[in-house]
């Protein structure tokens, strides 16, 4: 990228700071991964939950140095009971694939609200989960009765496809359109069109591409497996850590591109990683869970609440982790409040993260007003 911009002395307050409210989510993290194992349809008291945990670790820990000697013992703890199998099988799988991929999605929603510099900005306003949608549901209609069952990976690069369609519409607009009100209208009507597309071609499905399109476009992590949680780690751990590394130039970009530009920053190209992290990010969790609404847009303008600040190099880890709270504890809400009825995962967040989105709006109007 060329020079980085000069450092800055952190300030003892700004360093104690993030360092209490990432202890505060980290606590929240582990509080909501227990509720969630615990608490189901199926009661398991939580000395057994730990028990098995316990189990099953140390087992994995001997499998691990003994290169495959407790292979039997392993399986045998993680499939010895009923109980077992609800909390290896479903819950345990589901807590991580909520923590992993709502970090994430709040991670993409910050990185396009740097691209545009504006905190209203993220991947389900501007249309690009729409634009995901489309694709996978394209793909998941018209080549599932040729090919069978679609791998996962074919439905993250149709996800990351229709993403970057319609990121890259949006950004064509943004050359032309300067009021970010204006381009956010451009974006929603986006996604309805990709909404229609989409629709229009559930016209020519069968009754059971219909039931499980419809069921993953209302966004679950139901699906959950270790399987997917492998893919999600592999797709969005290294990613989240390169938009971590990129935190500087993004500190130099957010104050404007003339400046970016006088730090040595090589802008064209900075602005296409920030496009290509973000459209990745944001294409894994509408494959794995599909499209999941106001997180991208709530939880940055939340932690960035919290901390105080605005730089990258604090709020990316914080927006991760607090992403995976926010996710956690909403996901545990969709699959309680009305048990044994699920609620869409995105009906939760829109309930939560909605008025977040309400009140920036009218802040920010206030602001341009003043």
């Amino acid at each position: 990228m060329g020079l980085q911009p000069p450092k800055k002395r952190l300030s003892p307050s700004s360093g104690r700071r993030f360092a209490i409210v990432m202890a505060a989510l980290f606590l929240l993290l582990l509080w909501g991964l227990v509720l969630n194992v615990n608490i189901g349809s199926v009661r398991i008291p939580l000395s057994e939950i730990f028990s098995m945990i316990w189990n099953a670790l140390r087992c994995s820990i001997a499998n691990f140095f003994t290169r495959g000697g407790y292979a039997e013992e392993l399986e045998h703890a993680l499939n010895a009971t009923t109980q077992s199998q609800i909390i290896f099988s479903i819950r345990i799988p589901r807590m991580l694939l909520a923590a992993i991929l709502g970090g994430a999605l709040s991670v993409s929603g910050f990185l396009l609200q740097t691209f545009f510099r504006n905190p209203i900005a993220g991947p389900f306003v501007l249309g690009i989960s729409s634009g995901a949608k489309m694709v996978v549901g394209i793909v998941l209609i018209f080549l599932t009765p040729y090919f069978g069952a679609l791998h996962s990976g074919v439905t993250i690069i149709a996800a990351f496809l229709g993403s970057l369609l319609i990121t890259g519409i949006v950004l064509a607009f943004s050359q032309k359109v300067h009021n970010m009100s204006m381009l956010l209208v451009i974006g929603i009507m986006v996604g309805y069109i990709c909404s229609a597309v989409t629709d229009f071609c559930i016209t020519f499905a069968n009754d059971h591409d219909i039931l499980n399109l419809t069921s993953w476009s209302m966004g679950t992590f139901s699906g959950a497996s270790w399987d997917n949680i492998g893919i999600a780690s592999l797709l969005c751990l290294p990613t989240l850590a390169g938009a971590w590394l990129l935190s500087k130039p993004m500190a130099a970009y957010a104050l404007g591109e003339s400046y970016a530009q006088s730090m040595g920053i090589n802008v064209k190209p900075f602005r296409l990683m920030l496009i290509l992290l973000s459209s990745l990010l944001s294409a894994c969790v509408t494959a794995l869970a599909g499209p999941i609404s106001f997180v991208g847009i709530a939880v940055p303008h939340i932690t960035r609440t919290l901390l105080k600040t605005s730089k990258p190099l604090f709020v990316i880890p914080a927006t991760f982790l607090c992403g995976s709270v926010f996710c956690i504890f909403c996901d545990l809400l969709a699959r309680t409040i009305f048990a044994p009825t699920e609620l869409a995962i995105g009906t939760v967040t829109s309930i939560f993260g909605a008025p977040v989105v309400i009140y920036m709006m009218i802040k920010r109007r206030r602001m341009q007003e003043d």
